[in-house]
């Protein structure tokens, strides 16, 4: 029986599709240009008969309520705003690392010398290290190409894209559906929410019309154009899946889902309703093939217009914060704090000395809503107080041990922020610049080593690493000066401009190591 309804169900489907397609003139509902036929009309109409007999006949299906919606077609909004959607072609470099598939030259081990002596193996590791061809320490520029799309939001050249479209770009060139090319000048990126700015000397271009967000709903019709695989104005359509969807590397922004197929190089590109207006900016895709399987991110437009104006105005952004670590409610948390429902966002951990510590705010707190703006996962809220400013003023509505109150907020700057890990991160022991985790050494193994003094080397990241240092190595001496503590290295490294020389214990073999900090 489930077969059979299965049958019905597809059969009311191809009839569906049948009827749309043999009803010559079917239209999509554009507001934009109100377009309304007798054929349209004709067309809808059919579709409901066809249910309501299907129905009859299995005894399962039944008419649905309200007027049917006809198939809607995107060839006048196509043809109005296509022009104003462009290829971005990007070109820069890369580093790689000699044993990687990019830059892999013949490295026979078979050149006579005996591969189980231990000093030969150490003393070849670090000639590999200093650019021994095929050697794996080495690392060299490669020249790296990439696609994406953008559309104009001005007519005087400026272009709304994704940051990773241009990340690390030394070259960006902007193609023109009539094979106009210029060369653009990235104004600003805000790698946060995946939005940048660029602009092209060029006049009275044609231009998109952007929409609100807010009117959008789940299951109507959106629009993608760009150039997937480099095929350009590639048009594609789909449904709103989901809104306000929040991503794990992405907490700052309230994706929208759709079902548009999205792949690689419609990065950048405009999402439409069919009003024409953007809604969008498309971003990212979930897949495990690389390709497209059904679900794609785009970015709000009013989130991105928002990030446009402050890199077009200053060439960055700024971002607040509250300070606050937060996780989900689930239906065992909002029973044990007492809540009607599992939603809100529950403070699990309160930065000292930060905006929420000021405001109030304690762990075990559940954040329910911001300025009246409902919080029903935890990840709305980094999502709205990241496009906040630093300085608002924020309300909001807080349960705490089984009570309802309300608490105000000054958002603190997510820069400040990054200033101080910045700082915690250079006065950790050497790992940021150099990329070493030192320990000093216990006397049992300065007497195994033979040495009076050393640090033993935890842990090797960054540049030491690509220089063929390895954990458990013992350093001796930076820039020839013996090393006595943690804190001589660090101010050593600190001091140095371009790169510092290390005296490296292995064993029983010592060898100098250059380490480029770049």
């Amino acid at each position: 029986m489930k077969f059979a309804a299965l049958k019905n169900t597809q059969l009311v489907l191809a009839l569906l599709a049948a009827g749309a397609v043999g009803g010559a003139g079917v239209s999509a509902f554009n507001a934009a240009h109100s377009v309304a036929t007798a054929a349209t009309a004709a067309t809808a109409a059919s579709p409901a008969a066809i249910t309501a007999n299907a129905g009859a006949g299995a005894g399962t299906l039944a008419p649905l309520p309200g007027v049917p919606v006809a198939l809607p077609d995107f060839s006048q909004i196509t043809e109005r705003y296509g022009p104003a959607v462009v290829n971005i072609s990007v070109t820069g470099t890369t580093k790689v690392r000699n044993d990687s598939p990019m830059a892999q030259g013949d490295d026979d081990d078979n050149d006579g010398t005996p591969s189980g002596d231990p000093f030969f193996e150490f003393f070849k590791r670090f000639q590999q290290g200093q650019g021994r061809p095929g050697g794996r320490g080495n690392a060299q520029e490669m020249p790296t190409r990439g696609q994406g799309s953008g559309f104009i939001v001005s007519s005087d050249g400026i272009i709304l894209t994704n940051a990773h479209v241009v990340r690390d770009a030394k070259e960006v060139t902007v193609k023109l559906t009539d094979r106009r090319e210029y060369r653009a000048k990235v104004l600003g990126a805000d790698p946060k929410t995946d939005v940048a700015v660029l602009r092209i000397d060029a006049k009275n271009l044609p231009v998109v019309t952007l929409g609100k967000v807010a009117d959008l709903k789940v299951g109507e019709w959106v629009l993608a154009i760009g150039s997937p695989f480099g095929f350009e104005n590639t048009v594609t359509a789909g449904v709103v899946s989901a809104k306000g969807r929040s991503l794990p590397d992405d907490s700052a922004v309230p994706f929208i889902q759709t079902d548009v197929a999205v792949n690689p190089g419609n990065s950048g590109g405009p999402l439409f309703n069919t009003r024409g207006e953007v809604v969008g900016i498309n971003s990212q895709i979930y897949s495990r093939s690389g390709g497209y399987q059904g679900v794609s991110f785009a970015i709000p437009i009013d989130v991105a217009a928002r990030i446009k104006n402050q890199l077009v105005a200053t060439g960055k952004v700024e971002h607040a914060r509250l300070g606050v670590a937060v996780q989900e409610v689930n239906q065992a948390f909002a029973d044990s704090f007492k809540l009607d429902k599992p939603e809100g966002a529950l403070v699990s951990m309160v930065e000292k000395g930060g905006p929420g510590e000021k405001a109030g705010l304690q762990s075990g707190d559940v954040i329910r809503s911001v300025n009246g703006q409902r919080i029903v996962s935890s990840g709305d809220l980094p999502a709205i107080i990241g496009l906040a400013a630093p300085g608002d003023s924020v309300k909001l509505d807080v349960w705490r041990q089984g009570a309802a109150k309300e608490v105000t907020a000054r958002l603190g700057s997510a820069d400040e922020k990054s200033a101080k890990a910045e700082a915690g991160k250079k006065d950790a022991a050497s790992q940021g610049k150099l990329g070493l985790a030192l320990r000093p050494m216990q006397p049992d193994e300065k007497q195994e080593a033979g040495v009076d003094n050393g640090l033993v080397v935890q842990q090797a990241t960054g540049p030491a690493a690509l220089a063929g240092v390895e954990p458990g190595d013992v350093l001796l001496s930076i820039n020839g000066v013996p090393v006595k503590n943690i804190d001589q290295v660090r101010a050593t490294v600190a001091k140095a401009e371009k790169s510092v020389a290390l005296l490296i214990q292995r064993g029983d073999s010592k060898i100098f190591v250059p380490v480029n900090l770049g």
